[in-house]
C-alpha cells in the first residue's frame, strides 16, 4: 500500500482528492490547518471504511509541517505521493487589496509548497509530487491579480523542481483546474463593491460557470499519480483549454484592451466567445 500526503483536505478539491485516493487503496494522510473542521471528511471515512488519517498541518508554518511530517513518517513509513492542494484566494483590484492580502495569498499558495517532504520521498520506490495550480497560473486578469501571481509563481517553481528531482525518479506534475464548484470559487461569485468594474464582471462569470464538480479535479490528480506519466501540466475541466487558446489568439495589448472594455462591450465579448 502506498502512502499519500494531501494538504488542505477539510473541504473542496482537497477533501474529494483524499476520498478518491482512499477508495483506491492508498493510506491517506489528510492534512489540514484546523482539525476541528474535519467533521465532513470523518463522516465519509466512517461511512465508507476508508484508510484515511486526519492530521493537523499548517502549510504556512515550517514547524507545523515538520512536526506533522515527522509524526506520520515515524508511524507509517515514507511518503510516496505528495499533493499540494492548499490554497486561498483574495480578489480585488491591485489598488484596493491590502498588502496583507497579497502576502497571505503568496504565503499559502507559493511558500507553503516550498515546505516539501522531498527527503522522505527520495526513500520511496515510486514517487510523485502533484501541485494544484489553476488556469490563473497561465492567464492573469483583474480582479485575480494577487491570486494569479501566486499561481504563476507556483508553476515556475514546479517547472524548475521537475528538472531537479527527475534524476531521483520523482515525478512532478501540475494540475490546472478551471472554474470548479467549490466554496472558494463561490466566494468569487459574490459581487464586491469596487471603483473598478472587474469584480462585478468576474462575479457574474463565475455565477454562470459553477458547474464542474471538485470530484473532477480529484479524479485527475489520482489519474496522474497512478499513470506514471512525466507530463508536467494537466488541465482539468471543460473551460481550461478553450480559455487558454482564446488568450493565445490575442496579443498582450489586445488582452489588456479586452479587460478595459466598457461593460456593454465586455459582456458582448464573453457571450460571443463562451455563450
Amino acid at each position: 500500500m502506498k502512502n499519500v500526503l494531501i494538504a488542505r483536505t477539510s473541504k473542496g478539491t482537497g477533501l474529494e482528492t483524499a476520498l478518491a485516493f482512499g477508495k483506491s487503496d492508498y493510506k491517506v494522510f489528510a492534512a489540514m490547518r484546523n482539525t476541528s473542521m474535519a467533521e465532513d471528511i470523518k463522516q465519509r471515512i466512517a461511512a465508507e471504511s476508508l484508510d484515511i488519517i486526519v492530521s493537523e498541518m499548517d502549510v504556512d508554518s515550517d514547524a507545523s509541517v515538520k512536526k506533522g511530517e515527522n509524526s506520520l513518517v515515524s508511524k507509517y513509513g515514507n511518503i510516496d505521493v505528495l499533493v499540494n492542494n492548499a490554497g486561498i484566494e483574495r480578489h480585488g483590484s491591485d489598488e484596493e487589496l491590502s498588502l496583507e492580502d497579497f502576502k497571505s495569498v503568496m504565503e499559502t499558495n507559493y511558500f507553503g509548497v516550498l515546505r516539501s517532504v522531498l527527503p522522505e520521498m527520495r526513500k520511496s520506490q515510486e514517487r510523485c509530487n502533484i501541485n494544484e495550480s489553476s488556469v490563473s497560473g497561465h492567464i492573469s486578469s483583474s480582479p485575480l491579480g494577487a491570486y494569479a501571481a501566486s499561481k504563476f509563481a507556483l508553476e515556475a517553481l514546479s517547472e524548475a523542481l521537475a528538472g531537479e528531482v527527475k534524476p531521483f525518479n520523482i515525478r512532478v506534475a501540475i494540475a490546472k483546474p478551471g472554474i470548479i464548484n467549490t466554496q472558494m470559487a463561490g466566494g468569487i461569485s459574490i459581487d464586491k463593491e469596487s471603483l473598478y468594474p472587474h469584480s462585478k464582471r468576474l462575479a457574474g462569470l463565475f455565477s454562470a460557470s459553477l458547474k464542474t464538480p471538485p470530484t473532477l479535479v480529484a479524479d485527475k490528480i489520482l489519474e496522474v499519480a497512478e499513470s506514471g506519466t512525466w507530463k508536467l501540466r494537466h488541465p482539468v475541466g471543460p473551460d481550461v483549454e478553450p480559455f487558454i487558446q482564446w488568450r493565445k489568439s490575442m496579443t498582450d495589448e489586445q488582452w489588456i484592451d479586452w479587460s478595459a472594455y466598457s461593460d456593454e462591450d465586455w459582456y458582448k465579448s464573453v457571450e460571443l466567445n463562451f455563450g
